[in-house]
């Protein structure tokens, strides 16, 4: 989550406290004269209540000034749900999940969705496998990292950790999560840059890597910088190699963040998941491809054997015995009931037709990009619903970065963002099409699109160039 700091200038805290409020007797407290006559305070508690519709109407109206959550093509997340999973959300946003002994139907809703993902990813015995909630893909793949630096410092007893440090084996592509568990967990992360048009993890790459303090290696698939599938199957045969060279037996992690909820419906003849016997264990975001509000994640183990016991914690204090294994305690229960109403109102087929619906308007979309002389697509929607694209080779008057701030102007909010080493040099617009994204929503996209190119065409020079330095994401 975001740090934010404190409030600071009290002058204007002080300005704005003493500006009256622009209510009235229509739209403020049903008693204007015992109602408030001056705002209150932003950056400490109000002396005394205010009446709920007052309340309500401040929140509500400084919200106004987000963005449209439906017009956003930077995010993932999941943005337009049916109104009966809003229904039954609301009926349980009240549960813990972590209460399993006193709402043990919403326990058993977990232990279900943990089932149906354990047979989509085809686990080979799937009454072995092993799983959980989570709060989102970040969560789940700290436990999945947790869980493979665990097994590597049992197999190294002997050495860890006075004279070994773990690593971990993943393209400089992968999501933020990542660094942020080698920096927390003391892992030494090994990347492998990009290198020309390869903007993934190169397998031969990954395995000249490893050696006897890798714990594991990440393949992502999905990746957030072009939404492209990384080759889980032929990294798991470049480390098949090196055993039979080394002896060295690196496991595989796969961060199906988005992918995992997207190969198994439209990609069917991909292997990537628990067929390859490397593959350890495997994560997905319910609240990205899943189709599920914020924030539900899953983490799933081939086995119990990958998933060491001492990292499940068991209590009674709230009644009965639960094992869980989460870095989280209390969290809601309304998501992951989302993602089972989900699974069974929709099943395969109906998974298979929304995924193949946004891959649809993504390869559509990225085709209308690509047909503009001031474009070339780096990516096309073909693996997730998701196109990167940067400015043509003739193109000198603007980038992506003017393009992203004009199009934001008529509320759409693309991201534009460089690349990491060694494509610093690359400057691209991703666009991630999410159910609800629709074709008509596109042809107002392109419409935008058209009206504002002839504008950024006449600019002397890009304006970025202006600006503060562009940075991952900017939009």
């Amino acid at each position: 989550m975001p740090l934010h700091k404190g409030a600071g200038g009290g002058a204007r805290e002080e300005e704005r406290e003493a500006r009256m409020l622009s209510l009235n007797p229509f739209y403020g407290p049903a008693n204007p004269v015992s109602g408030m006559t001056s705002a209150p305070p932003t950056h400490r508690l109000p002396d005394g209540p205010l009446p709920p519709s007052t309340a309500y109407g401040l929140v509500h109206d400084e919200l106004m000034l987000d963005g449209n959550s439906r017009l956003n093509l930077a995010t993932f997340v999941t943005t337009w749900m049916e109104p009966e999973a809003g229904v039954l959300m609301a009926e349980c946003r009240d549960k813990n999940m972590i209460d399993k002994d006193e709402y043990p139907r919403t326990a058993e809703l977990e232990r279900r969705c943990v089932a149906m993902l354990a047979d989509l990813w085809n686990v080979p015995d799937p009454a072995a496998a092993v799983g959980c909630s989570t709060t989102g893909s970040s969560e789940a793949c700290m436990l999945a990292g947790l869980a493979l630096k665990r097994r590597w410092t049992q197999r190294n007893a002997d050495r860890y950790p006075a004279t070994a440090r773990p690593n971990l084996v993943m393209g400089i592509n992968v999501q933020v999560c990542w660094d942020k568990f080698c920096t927390f967990w003391e892992v030494e992360p090994r990347l492998v840059p990009m290198e020309g048009d390869r903007f993934h993890l190169d397998p031969q790459a990954a395995a000249d890597l490893c050696d006897e303090n890798t714990i594991g290696v990440v393949a992502v698939l999905g990746s957030t910088f072009d939404g492209s599938y990384e080759p889980v199957a032929e990294i798991c045969a470049a480390l098949d190699d090196l055993q039979e060279r080394t002896g060295l037996d690196i496991p595989v992690h796969v961060d199906g963040a988005s992918g995992a909820m997207v190969a198994p419906f439209v990609d069917e003849d991909l292997v990537w998941d628990f067929r390859l016997p490397r593959v350890s264990s495997i994560n997905t975001s319910g609240h990205k491809y899943g189709l599920v509000y914020p924030g539900v994640g899953w983490a799933l183990w081939r086995s119990a054997a990958e998933l060491p016991e001492e990292l499940i914690f068991r209590v009674n204090y709230l009644g009965g015995d639960m094992p869980t294994f989460a870095l989280n305690f209390s969290r809601p229960g309304a998501q992951v009931v989302a993602q089972y109403y989900t699974f069974v109102r929709l099943g395969r087929e109906g998974y298979r037709a929304v995924q193949q619906a946004s891959r649809d308007v993504a390869r559509r979309l990225a085709n209308r990009f690509e047909a503009l002389d001031d474009f070339q697509l780096l990516t096309r929607g073909d693996e997730l619903p998701v196109f990167a694209v940067t400015t043509g080779p003739g193109v000198e008057n603007f980038d992506v970065f003017d393009v992203s701030r004009r199009l934001r102007e008529h509320g759409w909010l693309v991201p534009a963002y460089t690349f990491p080493a060694n494509r610093e040099d690359l400057s691209v617009l991703r666009v991630v099409c999410r159910n609800g994204f629709s074709s008509d929503l596109a042809e107002l996209l392109m419409e935008d699109l058209d009206r504002l190119l002839p504008e950024l065409r006449r600019q002397p020079y890009p304006l970025s160039k202006d600006t503060a330095a562009a940075t991952a994401f900017h939009h």
